[in-house]
């Protein structure tokens, strides 16, 4: 009988973890991932997300049996009736959920073991540039905090160099802080 030992870090099999990377090192394309999500608009504020199949690791995924569903709404003070978060909170949940995972996952490669990590996020919004009010505010987030409370088995400066890593190798981080071309189109229905 052969038995098979699986090494754990951080909730993580490292096993495949590695294993994982090799692969990609040797085939590339294998790195080439096409997410989607289709948005269909219920009223007034409220539009209701479902995600499910996505293109990864040289194939069509089809791991997941049920779709995810998110409702978005506003808040009555803008016109909604809170059945969902809005979409600039989604957007600072994405932005934590993706600094998180790629923090943990380059900390379990460099052999870190995470204790904890909680954060906070706020972003700042001028409705004037919604609006239209006045052109020379932004339209969305002017600016962006998030602060984390980490606890791990490393020195001060092992960390700092993990966050700026995390940072750099954040996939919405990095879509949220430079500018991403965006196509925008409609089709007659």
């Amino acid at each position: 009988m052969k038995t098979t030992t699986t090494n754990q870090m951080n909730g993580l099999d490292t096993t495949q973890l590695f294993e994982t990377v090799e692969h990609i090192k040797g085939q590339p394309d294998l790195a080439k991932f096409k997410f989607r999500a289709s948005n269909q608009w219920i009223d007034g504020t409220v539009n209701r997300s479902t995600i499910q199949g996505f293109y990864g690791a040289g194939r069509e995924d089809d791991s997941r049996i049920v779709p995810f569903e998110y409702a978005t709404d506003e808040p009555p003070v803008l016109l909604g009736n809170n059945e969902g978060a809005n979409t600039g909170e989604f957007l600072l949940h994405a932005l934590a959920g993706c600094i998180t995972t790629t923090t943990v996952l380059h900390a379990t490669a460099r052999g870190i073991k995470i204790e904890s990590i909680s954060s906070e996020l706020e972003g700042d919004v001028d409705l004037q540039g919604v609006l239209g009010l006045d052109d020379s505010v932004p339209v969305g987030f002017s600016q962006i905090r998030m602060k984390m409370e980490i606890s791990g088995d490393c020195t001060a400066a092992e960390l700092d160099e993990l966050m700026e890593y995390a940072k750099a190798h954040s996939p919405i981080f990095n879509s949220v802080s430079r500018p991403v071309p965006v196509q925008v189109g409609w089709v007659k229905h």
